[in-house]
Order: C-alpha cells, then structure tokens, then sequence
C-alpha cells in the first residue's frame, strides 16, 4: 500500500488526534510517512466496502446515459461510476450527498457540519478551492441543471429519498457537458412502477438530529409516480451551527407507444440556517466545537428557497431515431448576514455585510439520437443544441443599524446581472471493429456575462459591463474490448471553465466594477484505464489521469470581507484511482476505492498573505501544491446480510490537504471508522449506525484561503443514529 504515502511535506505538521492527555505534538515528515504506512496495511487487512447487490445475487450490470446514449459502465471509454441508491439498506442520515458517493474513487465530497454552506465537492481536485457552495463540477438533477450557466451549483435539494442512482463521470468526457466540467455529477429519480411501494422513515441522533421522511412509488394507468417529502433538523455538533431543511420532489411519467413525457418539480426551504465559520488551527486545538466570537457577535446566518420544474419530451422517429426536448425553470432567494465589521464597511465601494441573491434561471435543451451502421458495424451520432439563462438580482446591505448588530442596515449594493449560454454539441460512437470502439465529440461554448448597476453614490461610479467568453472543446476515447469483460481505454479531451459571477465581482486592483478582465481556464486531459467484470461477482477499475490547465484561477487579495481573483499560470492535476467491488462468501460483499491526486501549481506567480493586503506581495514558486485537494483518499467496507440482519462496518482514510496557496498550513491525516445494524421484520425495518466508532478528533473539510486565517471546519466526534422504516403497498 505504498500508494497510500503522502509524500514530501513542505512543512511539518501539529497532528490533531485524540492522544494521552490530548496533547499534539509536531513529528517530521518521514515519522508521518512511517506511521500512514503501518496504519495502512493494518487498514488493508481489514477493511473492505459494500454490497452492490444482495449477497446471494450477481452484481448487477448498470446502464449509464454519461455519453448521451445509453451504455453498460464497462462500455463506455472514461471512468464512470452508477451508485445504486438502496432505500431498504441505507441506515445513514438520508441528508447528505456524501453518504451516498463516499466510496466513490476521484470523489472528494465533505461534509463541512455547516449547512449554511452546502457540502465540499470535487473530481479529481476540480472546485476544490470553492469556499461555498459547488464551482468546477457540473450538476444534474433528473436532467434539470444544478449548475449555473456561469458554473456555480449547489447539491441541497437533490433527492436522496426518490432517487434510483447517481452517475459519477471524472475525465476528459466531462467537457462533453461544457463550460465548468471538470467532472459530471447526475441524480436520477426512480420510475414509478404498478408493484411501487411507500415508506415512512423516521432517524434520531446526536446533536439534536431528526428527520422524518415519506416517499412513494407506484402507476395508476400510463402515471407512473415518484413522490417524496422530508424534514430535517438538528442543533448541529458546533455551536451556532442549528439548522432545519424541508424537501419535496415529484416525478411523474407517462409512457406512450412511442414517445415518453417526464415531469420533474422539486423544492428546498432552510430558513435561518447558522453559520459557526471556521476556525483556526489554535481554536480548533482548544474547542472543535466553538464558533468564533464573531459568529455570535453578527448571527451569521444563511436562508434559502428554492423551486423548480422542468418537462422532457422523447418522441421515437422510425425504430432508430429519437427526438428529445427538455425545457426547465425556477428561481432560488438566498440571503447571507456575514461577520464584517462595521468600520470595514466604511469604504464607499464597499458592498456590506448582508447579501441578498434573487435569481430566476430558465434553460432548453434539444438533442437528436440516431443508431444505424456504418461499413457494417453499429454506428450512432447525438447532435444537440443547449440554451440556459441566469438573471440575478443581487443586493447588499449593512449589517448593523446603529449599534445592533447582526440586522440587515443601509443598501450597499444593487445590480442585475445575467450570464447566458448557448451551446451546440455533436457526439458519435462507432464498433470499428470486433476488438475496438470508438467515442469522439464536440462542443462549442459561448457564455455571455452582463451586469447593471443600479447603485450610484459618491466614490461609487457605475459599475455596468459584460463579457463574453467562447471556446469549442474537443474529446475522443478508444476502447480496446479484450473479451466481454476486459476493456482497455484511452481518451483526451479540452476543458473550457469561466469564472463564476462571485469571483467576477470583485476587481484585483480595488477599484469600481467587476473583474472582466479575468480569462477562462482552459484544460487538456487525458487518461488511460481498464474494466474487468470476470464473472458477475467481481467487478475491478482503474485508471492514470492528468489535467493540465493554462489561466488557472486563484485567490488575488483578501480585503474587507471579500476575496477577489487572477489568473496565475499554468496548474497541473494528475493522479491515479482503483476502486473493486467484490461478492465474497454467501453472506458478505466487500467494497474498496482509492484515489491519488497530485495537484500543483505549474507557473510562480504572487498572491496575498495576511489581511488586508492591498496587493499580492507573497511570491509562490512553481510546484507548490493546489490547497484544498487531498493528496489520498481510501475508502473500503464490508457488508455481511444474513437473513433478516444485516451488518457492516466501513473505514476511510483521508490524505494532507492545503489550506492556502502559501503552503504554511495543512489538514492532517485521518482515518474514521463506522458500524452499522439492521434488521426486517414484516414491514418495518430497524437500524442503527456509528460514526467515527474510535472518537477521532479530525478536520472534516477546509475553507481555502481564508483571510482571517480561519480554515479548519472540524469533523464530528462519535455520532449516534437510530431509525425505523415502515414500507407498505
């Protein structure tokens, strides 16, 4: 298990642990290794991953809809993963992505114990710096988008509850979903069927946790139906950290004798929702749990609400062509109250402490499939053309009246802003021959960026303008098919990744207006893999990977509450990931994914330390690592069903992680543990879970560059959780 090193550390490092006395101490980078060393062989005896299918069944071959066709994962040239999502197995919480793709390998997907600020996501150190909410990944939810078009997302109203699998897409093919794809992640909500079933889920647990949950599946005629509706609270495990969340989703299907129409309408309400911020290295040594002062000083909080809806239309021409229109809608209100000292506000470019987001967003999507031959072997083409639009209303406010603190004040900002794209895409797939495959296609991009100001006062001049950014992006993958169950691939393709609106706002140099003056980062990428699926039982992936990218996008200065961002260069992202699902004996199934990502900076350029800084003044040579990626990750577990019962227990372990582009700080290593239980008696259904069984005091995720130093958002301690799932007809 050598893979599982870290590497030459630049530093050396406080470890965070639970030791004698809950000293930490400082070791060198060698003793470190040594250590992670022993730890991981110890680990690779004993922990593997879980079940894909009941134990005395096959693994079941899953057909994926990544290249806009649908395909068996073993066929298609990039690294693609279908997490089945199991109601009647799932003994976790039922609120968080990372439940569901922690065994997902390229996948780093944290959750923060904030849910002011959505969960940590990244694909292969793609949006790893985002400090809230999703950047660099795009997100689908039943086809609808998550993503913005300025490549912004969040995952909160995705819906575990109704949902039948998650397809996880990492690699050149990404590009194939345009602007901000540095990977590709889809929720599918199951179809309703005329054996469907209900189910009542109730959870408790530590920290004042409970959700309730109710979802449905069934048809009544040609209606197929997916209904789900839940509420979640909990006092959180930090301070200031409460929270409540309500959820709905509705699918409805209706299947005709030759065309197919779907509607999809989902909508979040998490009102007030508190926001402990981040710690740093000293507080977190002397109370994970706190929330700073300030925290309390402002009540900084976050709402937000959200709905959506969208139609698709499929319509068969003839037996090999299929038209597909897709038209989807919504609007999304957040409001944020931030820890920005009054003084600070002074500044008449300044715009406040409270942000206040209205955005509208709207989009189409228009695809033709065909199938046919072409010199005799099965030949299809895609060709699409794709229309999405973000209208925002986005205004400041002080966050004080008078001497009251933590109040939305005085208008400090107000502007409309839009981001538009409008995308063409072709795709072919082509057998060649009996042994090879082939998967090519191309996009072209173009998004336009408009905002106008409508808050004029002294020292702040208008600040309207716009932007418009382009680019075509190419990706082609050749598959080598040794037998039906070894595949060898090889792809490349061109990433296209404009800022967002919140890194376009403010300017590098402190003066009115918004930064247009940044460039879109631009990636080539490139990986090579195999699939093996011998028997049914057994299904093995691997791949090597690199992303090298010109114009990446970094943190410039931090002043006043607020970062601001330049390109700095080339970056490099480059790595390997092994994942293998398992039938053992009879009544166990085993998991393991593994995932190794070297990140750097490949271009020295300057940036800010220390706040206020003005104007970037620390020199970062080239080499230096890209913050926020963990260099390793592991995770494994192992599922034992047994009639009635079902038990397992599931171990990962996380590599170093950067704090900020300087280098002067890291995120430790850790491994966390946990034990699950269940068990069916009729209808009803019990279970039980541990986390973190040995109570490892660990940083569960980090906040990149922050100005004030404050980074670490502490994992929690051992959590408790308990449930009943009642399922009728």
């Amino acid at each position: 298990m050598s893979g599982a090193s870290e590497g030459n550390l630049p530093v050396t490092q406080a470890v965070y642990g639970n030791d004698s006395g809950g000293s930490s101490m400082r070791i060198s980078a060698n003793a470190l290794r040594d250590a992670r060393m022993a730890k991981c062989i110890a680990l690779s005896l004993v922990m593997v991953g879980p079940a894909l299918a009941e134990p005395d069944t096959p693994l079941r071959e899953i057909v994926v809809t990544a290249t806009r066709n649908e395909n068996a994962v073993l066929d298609v040239p990039a690294s693609i993963d279908a997490i089945v999502v199991e109601p009647d197995r799932h003994q976790r919480a039922g609120t968080h992505l990372s439940e569901v793709l922690g065994f997902t390998p390229g996948v780093a997907v944290r959750n923060r114990q904030n849910h002011a600020q959505d969960e940590q996501l990244s694909i292969r150190g793609f949006g790893a710096r985002a400090t809230f909410g999703v950047r660099g990944v795009r997100l689908y939810a039943d086809g609808i988008p998550a993503s913005m078009p300025d490549g912004s997302g969040q995952v909160s109203h995705f819906p575990l509850d109704g949902a039948e699998r998650i397809e996880v897409l990492r690699g050149p093919f990404s590009a194939l979903y345009g602007n901000s794809a540095g990977g590709v992640i889809q929720i599918f909500s199951a179809t309703g069927t005329e054996d469907g079933a209900w189910r009542l889920v109730a959870r408790g647990g530590s920290d004042g946790f409970w959700r309730f949950g109710v979802s449905g599946l069934g048809k009544i005629g040609r209606t197929a139906y997916n209904l789900s509706l839940a509420r979640f609270a909990t006092d959180g495990y930090r301070d200031h950290s409460a929270a409540r969340r309500d959820a709905g989703n509705l699918k409805l299907d209706w299947d005709f004798d030759a065309s197919r129409l779907s509607l999809i309408a989902n909508a979040i309400d998490m009102p007030e929702v508190q926001d402990p911020l981040g710690l740093t290295w000293q507080q977190v040594q002397d109370d994970p749990r706190q929330a700073v002062s300030v925290a309390r000083q402002f009540n900084t909080r976050k709402s937000v609400r959200q709905a959506q809806g969208g139609l698709v239309f499929e319509q068969d021409i003839g037996e090999a062509q299929t038209l597909r229109l897709l038209g989807y809608g919504g609007n999304r209100k957040v409001q944020q109250f931030l820890a920005i000292p009054a003084a600070t506000q002074a500044n008449p470019l300044h715009s406040g402490g409270v942000v206040d987001l209205d955005t509208d967003y709207s989009g189409l999507d228009a695809r033709w499939r065909r199938s046919s031959q072409l010199a005799g072997r099965d030949f299809s083409v895609v060709a699409g053309i794709s229309f999405d639009k973000q209208g925002q209303i986005r205004r400041g406010y002080e966050n004080f009246v008078g001497s009251t603190l933590g109040v939305r004040g005085a208008l400090r900002r107000d502007e409309g802003n839009s981001v538009e794209n409008f995308d063409q895409y072709l795709q072919a797939e082509w057998r060649i021959g009996e042994h090879v495959s082939l998967l090519a296609g191309l996009r072209h991009n173009e998004v336009e960026f408009e905002s106008q100001d409508r808050y004029f006062v002294a020292g702040n001049p208008d600040d309207s303008g716009g932007v418009t950014y382009s680019d075509t992006t190419p990706v082609v993958g050749l598959m080598f098919h040794a037998s039906e169950a070894l595949k060898f691939y090889a792809s490349h393709g061109e990433g296209f990744e404009t800022p967002t609106f919140a890194e376009l706002s403010y300017r590098a140099d402190g003066a009115a207006g918004l930064a247009f003056d940044l460039a879109p980062a631009k990636s080539r990428n490139q990986e090579l893999g195999v699939k093996w699926q011998p028997d049914g039982r057994l299904a093995l992936q691997a791949a090597l990977f690199r992303a090298d990218t010109d114009d990446e996008l970094a943190v410039a200065r931090n002043v006043g509450g607020r970062s601001s961002f330049q390109n700095v260069g080339k970056a490099r992202r480059q790595g390997a990931e092994f994942a293998l699902a398992m039938q053992l004996a009879e009544p166990l199934a085993l998991r393991f994914a593994y995932t190794r990502v070297e990140a750097q900076f490949r271009s020295a350029f300057l940036t800010c330390s220390g706040m206020p800084c003005l104007s970037p003044n620390t020199p970062i040579a080239a080499g230096a690592p890209i913050p926020g990626v963990p260099r390793s990750q592991l995770a494994a577990r192992i599922e034992w069903t047994q009639g009635a019962w079902q038990a397992a227990v599931d171990a990962g372990r996380t590599g170093v992680v950067g704090v900020n582009d300087i280098g002067s700080e890291f995120a430790p290593v850790y491994t966390v543990a946990g034990l699950e239980a269940a068990r069916e008696s009729g209808r009803l259904r019990l279970f039980a879970r541990i986390d973190n069984l040995f109570d490892q005091a660990y940083i569960g995720s980090v906040i990149v560059n922050d100005g004030n130093g404050r980074y670490y958002e502490p994992g929690a301690g051992r959590t408790f959780l308990a449930g009943a799932q009642w399922t009728f007809r």
